[in-house]
């Protein structure tokens, strides 16, 4: 498994571009997971279906299967959130895994940058980014360049750009002691 992060201001297309980069991935054989990070309280049930009733009455852990797909839902209580090593390694196997958000986190990352947001790029003061897929060329940047609206050549970047999960893994242990 390989990693590889997508980091950018809020509004900059980095679901837009992911959405349309994972059929790339898959095209190409490419067993693809990822992993959002959600800055608010968020619910993946609704009101009224047994898995939701299951843990609002309390239960810690609620798996729902169906002959099409499988989800867990844990609930974290009083526990901290847990870190993205240790998400990293429920994460069931695959060939790349696209981690979206935890911008701080020492992991490889591709910056999306859009020139219309107004804001700043990310990749001159962040050693962690590795390329950028932006709607303007960069010329003198010191990672590669893609264009933002191109999702093969993104595909490829991320491809390429990935760690190894146990380098990665590594770098985080590391980062989490400093």
């Amino acid at each position: 498994m390989r990693v590889i992060g997508l980091a950018g201001w809020s509004g900059s297309g980095k679901t837009t571009l992911l959405v349309r980069v994972i059929p790339a991935l898959v095209a190409r054989g490419v067993r693809v997971a990822t992993l959002k990070h959600a800055h608010h309280d968020f619910d993946t049930d609704k009101p009224g279906k047994d898995s939701y009733e299951h843990r609002k009455a309390g239960a810690r852990e609620v798996l729902v299967s169906s002959g099409r797909r499988w989800a867990i839902v844990h609930e974290l209580g009083d526990e901290p959130e847990a870190t993205l090593a240790q998400l990293l390694q429920r994460i069931s196997p695959c060939d790349l895994v696209v981690v979206e958000g935890f911008k701080r986190e020492a992991i490889p990352k591709i910056e999306v940058y859009r020139v219309a947001n107004g804001r700043p790029p990310l990749h001159p003061h962040d050693p962690l980014i590795v390329a950028v897929a932006s709607d303007t060329p960069f010329e003198n940047a010191d990672v590669p360049v893609v264009d933002l609206n191109d999702a093969d050549a993104a595909a490829m970047l991320m491809r390429d750009t990935a760690r190894p999960i146990d380098r990665v893994l590594k770098d985080l242990e590391a980062q989490r002691t400093t």
